[in-house]
């Protein structure tokens, strides 16, 4: 439903609060099955002025504050005993929502008062399939709106009826985020404010039966749990002063047609264990490439370091393709690791 049309739709009786809903559409929230949560959440113009709504399940009150001054605009009174706010909250300026639950209180931006993040460009070349860099795109990207820092999650899911992002900031709880559908593109998104790198986190779909899948991987992570833990990393940009610049003056010579070549290949994880443990990649970048090259090899090639789950599968079952398997450490490492070599 979109917002003008649900805005025109009479209340009357025990819906005569401005910012009530209809039964449906709160049951939909309340399910974890809203396709179109923007509809509903957030700011929306009415003739009786702003209403502002939140679905905050298990919060005890919630309050708009001016973001400018922090004073209060309106205390949003609860409108479903599942967890929807709403009320009245007058001014055009950006807000900030002061949730107060049991054991604890937060303010913070309302991630549902964020327009659309996604270019339309990227997403009529991601739709033709010719995106140049789908790691801008897609996955879990640190950035600043304006003046608030958070993260942005995007993830392809075009058969979906509904996505949302969980983990440990909304106590994986698949029913407080909950995401916009680019509908063009098959790309469904959302900015969380104020959390950051380290992150974890997964998707939860529901199938256009009805039907809550499990938890997904983002497969645009850059950065996982170790194994046998399977949840995504927001992983914070790469910090790394490359210090490879010899190697890249001389490599159009050591890749020519005619040059030698000698591959040693290798399962990192079974490389000189360490006290029967796995090297991590500063350790690997201190022992492989010496001993490789005294061994007279000109390239090493690592059997799959795509993160995989399944140990037995020597990593060609891959859960996350663009994150190195946590197992040796963090990003930052193989970036140092790949450097050595």
């Amino acid at each position: 439903m979109s917002r003008s049309a649900l805005q025109k739709q009479p209340v009357a009786g025990a819906r005569a609060h401005p910012a009530a809903l209809d039964a449906a559409l709160i049951d939909a929230l309340a399910e974890g099955r809203c396709a179109d949560p923007f509809a509903v959440l957030g700011p929306h113009e009415t003739p009786q002025g702003r209403i502002v709504r939140a679905y905050l399940p298990g919060a005890t009150s919630v309050e708009a504050l001016d973001a400018a001054e922090a004073r209060t605009l309106a205390t949003l009174d609860p409108i479903d005993e599942r967890g929807l706010f709403g009320g009245l909250a007058p001014g055009q300026d950006p807000y900030l929502l002061r949730v107060t639950w049991p054991d604890a209180a937060f303010i913070a931006e309302d991630p549902y008062s964020f327009w659309e993040l996604l270019p339309e460009e990227d997403l009529a070349l991601f739709a033709a399939g010719c995106h140049p860099k789908l790691s801008d795109l897609l996955g879990a990207r640190e950035l600043w709106i304006a003046q608030t820092p958070g993260v942005r999650f995007s993830v392809w899911a075009p058969n979906a009826l509904s996505v949302s992002v969980v983990g440990d900031f909304n106590g994986w709880d698949r029913r407080r985020h909950p995401m916009r559908l680019r509908h063009d593109a098959g790309v469904w998104e959302l900015f969380v404010p104020r959390i950051g790198a380290g992150e974890r986190y997964k998707f939860a779909m529901v199938d256009q039966g009805g039907r809550q899948l499990p938890l997904k991987a983002d497969p645009m992570a850059f950065r996982t749990e170790a194994p046998p833990q399977t949840a995504s990393i927001v992983a914070a940009a790469l910090d790394h002063a490359w210090q490879d610049a010899d190697w890249m003056a001389s490599r159009e010579k050591r890749q020519a047609p005619e040059a030698p070549i000698s591959i040693y290949e290798v399962h990192l994880g079974s490389w000189l264990r360490k006290n029967d443990a796995e090297l991590d990649w500063d350790e690997a970048a201190r022992r492989l490439p010496s001993y490789a090259a005294a061994l007279g090899f000109t390239h090493i090639e690592l059997l799959p370091i795509a993160e995989h789950p399944f140990r037995g599968s020597w990593g060609y079952q891959p859960l996350s393709p663009f994150a190195p398997t946590a197992r040796h450490g963090e990003p930052q490492g193989f970036a140092r690791f790949v450097d050595a070599c």
